[in-house]
């Protein structure tokens, strides 16, 4: 690394550093006091908080360390051109994108490993962080049976693919209960709809039963099966399928893409394209880093007169509010079909990127 090099990247390190410590900081304390009622009323202790905030560590580092890089960009470069650094360079021969591009290989860097604790570490600490917060709430303790589970789906025997809106792990009830049933070349065969289902007697009685079939062209045939009370051959018990419930948000790029494909193959489109969405901006959230650095650079000759931690944050503040904003406006449209789910999620970070490649090639 050159001289000049680590003359840009070490001040924008030590600040990112920083940054991301402060901002980590005040995300635990933010959360505390959020839950600092629930803490007391069930006399949580130091070791069940720590141990709780350290497995959620992965999420809130995903979360906060690209506005960590934005700011420590925009203050280091804000320093350097209060005090003509940064001409003095460019008068050396230097264009603005070989200044910039220790800072932006950083950022590469940071997507990096953004994308792998997002791939590996993020869906683990989302699971144990949730059973760890029964601590905080109701006087739970962790991996208790005794709650009502929300939006669950996972596989089951003979080809099944189970969708439960609410389950009420110490009842044993399912309610809102879809399965859809695939043959073996992953064809849906059957669609299954009760409002209720009660594991009694080692056996699932569903409510409010409807069963469709479907031929090999996808039509619904005629032989559609209608019954108030009906007791499935269903073999799980609920331990069975609570141990392979799988929610987006706690599955890996594989383990989604083989979900989204299975929807596609039993025609459930609308789950399909929220999901797909949500897999195109996990790929669009590991960009951040390189893609906020970029936007980062020309706003930092902003301020030039005052170039403070303050102003810089300012700054900051401003451009992470415009592309969280536009981005979330960017996935309800795709999640309502006005936008295909691949620029929903990256349409936002292409415009800010190309409008901020066109500024720093207009300075250098």
């Amino acid at each position: 690394m050159r001289i000049l090099d680590r003359y840009t990247f070490k001040p924008v390190l030590q600040t990112f550093l920083g940054c991301l410590f402060v901002f980590i900081f005040l995300y635990v304390i933010s959360d505390i006091l959020g839950h600092l009622d629930e803490i007391l009323k069930n006399r949580t202790g130091f070791i069940i908080i720590y141990q709780y905030y350290l497995t959620y560590l992965p999420i809130i580092f995903t979360q906060t360390s690209p506005i960590a890089l934005l700011l420590a960009t925009v203050y280091t470069f804000g320093r350097l051109n209060h005090n003509n650094e940064l001409l003095a360079m460019r008068s050396n021969g230097l264009n603005l994108w070989q200044i910039s591009a220790p800072v932006l290989t950083a950022g590469l860097i940071l997507s990096m490993v953004v994308f792998f604790v997002n791939e590996r570490c993020v869906p683990q600490a989302q699971a144990q962080s949730e059973r760890m917060k029964g601590y905080f709430q109701d006087n739970k303790k962790t991996g208790s049976k005794d709650e009502i589970i929300k939006q669950l789906a996972f596989f089951g025997l003979k080809n099944r693919l189970f969708f439960v809106d609410s389950f009420d792990t110490k009842n044993n009830i399912m309610k809102g209960i879809t399965i859809l049933e695939h043959d073996e070349e992953q064809n849906l065969i059957a669609k299954i709809v009760a409002t209720q289902g009660i594991y009694k007697d080692k056996l699932w009685i569903f409510s409010e039963f409807t069963k469709l079939n479907f031929d090999r062209s996808g039509h619904i045939s005629a032989d559609t099966i209608y019954s108030h009370e009906q007791i499935m051959d269903i073999t799980e018990s609920p331990e069975d399928l609570l141990s392979q419930k799988k929610r987006p948000e706690l599955m890996n790029i594989n383990q989604l893409e083989d979900y989204i494909w299975r929807l596609k193959k039993s025609a459930v489109t609308q789950a399909a394209r929220n999901l797909l969405v949500g897999l195109y901006q996990r790929y669009a959230s590991a960009a951040q880093g390189v893609i906020l650095i970029l936007i980062g650079i020309p706003f930092s000759f902003v301020i030039r007169k005052r170039a403070n931690i303050f102003s810089s944050f300012g700054i900051c503040l401003l451009i992470s509010f415009l592309y969280y904003v536009l981005t979330a406006i960017g996935l309800a449209l795709g999640k309502a079909g006005i936008l295909i789910p691949f620029l929903a999620a990256w349409l936002v970070p292409i415009l800010f990127s190309l409008l901020a490649i066109r500024a720093i090639s207009a300075s250098s």
